[in-house]
């Protein structure tokens, strides 16, 4: 009767832990389970400042997409950059910085760095890959533009606040690892319980089973006893032959059989069940349970994340200054401002986009065409036919990248360099040299390569300043040093050109001395690294043409191009021409026994004076 009443009481608190548990599981998965995103905002009475910058480390604060709503007065901007790219944007700037998410996910953390009081608007830097503009409302998807970290920049004008009223959106962890297991759980303890309540006791082994025998425990005691019965009726039958003696003795032994098993047969259904729990939870948690978080990984291995983060930098220090899509935009507006200033004549129209060597050639070629109709134009830049891009790696300023292109009117492909001088400032043109007919563009990198500076001969034949200075000289003496170590092709004889022309100048002009000079301007040289390990060196020189009468009442006449410039044609004093010479040369890796070569070549008249 005792064993019944135990059995009951064990069965009802086995239903009951399993509908709890079974509750808990289905809870998770329901009304108790996480919200699929979390919100916060910057709180109110924030310091007020023309920039706010957006930290890179909160688009990857949570696995998935982030949103952004920001509401402000008027219109505003937000641009997103390279972390290194909007820090130096930034500059001295007083900005706020949304830096993180408070320990209850409810409030946006916000620093605040003091400085100048104004900036230049941001909108049209070249150092944002994408813009979102908006008039007081924006909903904004922070989707990377490319592998590697990237920070926003919010901002109107650069002299009024940027909003303040941001709000981020950032997919929580939805999983429920538990809720399956609880689940399984719950399950068993409830069919354990029931199978305890339905079970009846069996006949007493050696009886008929009508009547008068105690129910044993289980199946399990039940197949215990009749084992143990075995055993004793096998040790037995040896000493005795009559029925009456097992039967005496059957109760007996029954009897010690059922108080022994009947323990048993409970803590097998229970081990059993605990063995089917532990097996179901881990097999739940293998499936379920989600990669770890970065925040999570951070936390729990401090060791790799101050690697990781020591390799961020490095990681940036070499990642190319523009992507394809950035120079793209980059030189479809060169090329607009380029259109623009030749179609006018007016070199105001190329200042935003055009400098340095280009500016001053274009500038006087405009000059010259407004007096002389014949004087033939530049060649006109395009950003069509893209043939190849060479990007530097160089994070620092001043960055410089070129371009290979062919558009309409380009009758050979065409070198443009352009650089930026510094964050606020845009890329702009400093030179265009077309192709020499033959010659081949060397190999190099799309993913970036390294810029050195001109006087650096790290791993090169000659440096760059030597290079050009070599070719100086190969343009002035016909039997240079360099005569040998720096070729062009049979089918682009410029250096042939110009050393049969000053030849010519000197025998042809009766009346005067003449003197000519190639000069490297060492500001204007660029250096790439090409993929063989040589170089790509682009710069300008200075051709000077000095002339001076032989004897006096001579008189030395100059061209109507060199005329618009100096203002007559005649001098009994003597004169200078000034060209300005772009040039791209060859250098091969150290230890190559090959010449520089000359890939591009062309001048432009960019001065004229009498003495």
């Amino acid at each position: 009767m005792m064993g019944n009443i135990l059995r009951f009481k064990t069965a009802v608190a086995l239903v009951l832990l399993g509908l709890l548990t079974l509750l808990a599981g289905i809870g998770q998965k329901t009304f108790w389970a996480p919200a699929e995103s979390v919100t916060a905002t910057v709180p109110a009475g924030a310091t007020a400042a023309p920039l706010t910058v957006f930290d890179e480390k909160l688009r990857t604060l949570h696995s998935g997409t982030v949103k952004i709503n920001v509401k402000g007065e008027g219109s505003f901007m937000l641009a997103a950059g390279r972390p290194d790219d909007v820090d130096a944007w930034v500059g001295k700037t007083a900005h706020n910085t949304v830096s993180g998410v408070s320990e209850d996910g409810k409030a946006l953390q916000l620093t605040h760095a003091d400085g100048e009081a104004t900036a230049p608007s941001p909108a049209g830097s070249d150092l944002w890959v994408t813009t979102e503009n908006a008039s007081g409302e924006m909903n904004y998807t922070w989707n990377p533009p490319a592998d590697g970290d990237w920070s926003l920049l919010l901002a109107t004008d650069g002299t009024k606040p940027a909003p303040s009223s941001i709000t981020m959106t950032f997919p929580n962890d939805t999983s429920t690892p538990w809720a399956i297991p609880f689940m399984v759980v719950g399950a068993l303890l409830i069919l354990a319980g029931g199978a305890l309540l339905v079970l009846k006791s069996g006949p007493r082994p050696g009886n008929s089973g009508t009547g008068t025998g105690r129910p044993l425990g289980s199946m399990f005691a039940r197949r215990a006893q009749a084992r143990a019965a075995a055993r004793n009726e096998s040790k037995t039958s040896g000493a005795s032959s009559g029925d009456s003696a097992p039967e005496q003795n059957a109760p007996q032994q029954n009897t010690v059989s059922r108080r022994r098993v009947r323990p048993s047969g409970v803590v097998v259904l229970a081990v059993l069940t605990a063995a089917a729990v532990a097996g179901t939870s881990v097999a739940a948690q293998a499936s379920q349970t989600p990669a770890p978080s970065p925040s999570t990984s951070s936390a729990a291995s401090p060791s790799a994340s101050s690697g990781s983060a020591a390799a961020e930098p490095d990681k940036a220090a070499d990642g190319p200054v523009l992507l394809d899509a950035q120079f793209r935009r980059v030189l479809e507006q060169v090329a607009g401002a380029v259109d623009a200033g030749d179609a006018a004549k007016d070199a105001g129209k190329l200042q935003p986009r055009v400098a340095q060597s280009e500016l001053e050639v274009r500038t006087q070629n405009y000059k010259i065409r407004s007096q002389v109709g014949a004087y033939e134009a530049r060649m006109p830049v395009r950003a069509t036919k893209l043939l190849t891009t060479v990007v530097t790696n160089k994070r620092s300023w001043p960055r410089s990248v070129m371009a290979v292109t062919q558009g309409d009117g380009n009758v050979v492909p065409q070198l443009l360099t352009l650089t930026q001088a510094s964050p606020r400032e845009n890329y702009k043109l400093v030179g265009s040299t077309p192709l020499q007919p033959g010659a081949t563009f060397p190999g190099i990198g799309r993913g970036g390569t390294e810029t050195l500076a001109p006087s650096d001969k790290s791993g090169l034949l000659y440096s760059g300043e030597e290079a050009l200075a070599g070719l100086g000289d190969r343009l002035t003496t016909a039997d240079s040093a360099f005569k040998d170590k720096l070729v062009e092709g049979q089918s682009s004889p410029y250096i042939a050109d110009t050393l049969a022309y000053q030849a010519d100048v000197v025998s042809s002009g009766v009346n005067g001395t003449f003197a000519f000079t190639h000069k490297v301007v060492p500001e204007n040289t660029v250096v790439f690294r090409t993929a063989d390990g040589g170089a790509l060196v682009l710069g300008r020189l200075n051709f000077s043409f000095d002339g001076t009468p032989k004897a006096s009442g001579d008189k030395l006449t100059i061209g109507d191009d060199a005329a618009a410039l100096a203002g007559g044609k005649e001098t009994s004093t003597g004169m200078v021409l000034n060209f300005a010479e772009s040039m791209a040369v060859y250098v091969p890796p150290a230890g190559s026994k090959d010449p520089m070569k000359l890939v591009a070549a062309t001048r432009g008249l960019v001065g004229a004076t009498f003495k």
